[in-house]
């Protein structure tokens, strides 16, 4: 059953965007939508320890050719936090198929930003007739890429964190010069417990640990695109070569951007996500 949360509100003329809330068996989900409802839709999957809003600045450059949806993952943005349910990766990725499939979506363009790139691979494995094409933003491939944070992690008792570690802990998500990080985007960090920052973020680990991303992408046989900020404090940019072994893969890399090009530069990260995106879109009807 899908909830309306909020009064729709105008995007730019084109369409009234949702916020909504679907009842799963396992919490429930909160998503929104924006753009045209009969465009070819396009997923859009934030990263561990963010939510929707993270694709804030690039929806508007994205709802002129596509159903843009955001979901908010179990445990994150304003999705339920349950201690007692699965952040496995798999479960994350059945449970953006389910929202699809809620929204009446049949085909659509995955994108994904960090790990958020590691669930669209895992809906690609799972509802391979759903996705026809990935596009992974500053998704490292495996673990061999990960750069270790300069920090100690904090503890459940520690939980939740200062202003300070906050800051500290969102720092190496972005690199260019004179960025100011938004409030909104360290309120995400502050309203997860510290059960579901943690369980997310090793079932991440949990899912590169059993089989590289290129390998997995190989064997889907997906269009792919990859875009990557040249200076990404949390994986190795060199790293996205690696996704050159999937056949007919495309990888971009923007020089001056760190881990998180959709909110340093949305602009630059849209335009190739663009070119990609409406030539592997699938029209309605």
């Amino acid at each position: 059953m899908t909830v309306s949360d909020g009064d729709p509100y105008v995007n730019g003329g084109a369409e009234a965007a949702e916020s909504s809330t679907l009842s799963l068996d396992d919490g429930d989900i909160h998503l929104c939508q924006d753009g045209p409802r009969d465009a070819p839709a396009l997923l859009l999957i934030h990263g561990s320890a963010s939510s929707t809003r993270s694709w804030d600045p690039m929806v508007p450059l994205l709802t002129g050719s596509h159903r843009v949806i955001r979901i908010d993952l179990l445990g994150h943005g304003r999705s339920a936090k349950p201690a007692d349910r699965s952040y496995a990766l798999p479960d994350q990725a059945r449970r953006a198929g389910v929202a699809l499939d809620r929204l009446g979506v049949e085909r659509a363009v995955v994108v994904g930003h960090s790990s958020g790139g590691v669930v669209a691979t895992a809906l690609a494995e799972q509802r391979p007739d759903l996705v026809t094409a990935l596009a992974l933003i500053n998704t490292g491939p495996s673990l061999g890429a990960f750069i270790a944070p300069p920090s100690a992690a904090v503890g459940p008792s520690q939980w939740p964190p200062t202003d300070e570690q906050i800051h500290q802990f969102a720092s190496t998500g972005f690199s260019r010069a004179g960025y100011q990080i938004p409030p909104e985007l360290l309120d995400d960090v502050r309203g997860m417990t510290h059960h579901t920052l943690t369980a997310s973020m090793q079932a991440t680990r949990d899912y590169l640990e059993q089989q590289a991303l290129p390998d997995r992408l190989s064997a889907l046989g997906k269009p792919l695109l990859v875009i990557f900020g040249e200076d990404d404090r949390r994986w190795r940019s060199s790293s996205a070569a690696d996704y050159r072994a999937v056949p007919g893969a495309r990888v971009e890399l923007l020089p001056g951007l760190g881990h998180s090009p959709i909110l340093e530069d949305p602009p630059r990260a849209a335009a190739p996500l663009l070119t990609f995106t409406t030539t592997h879109a699938v029209q309605v009807g």
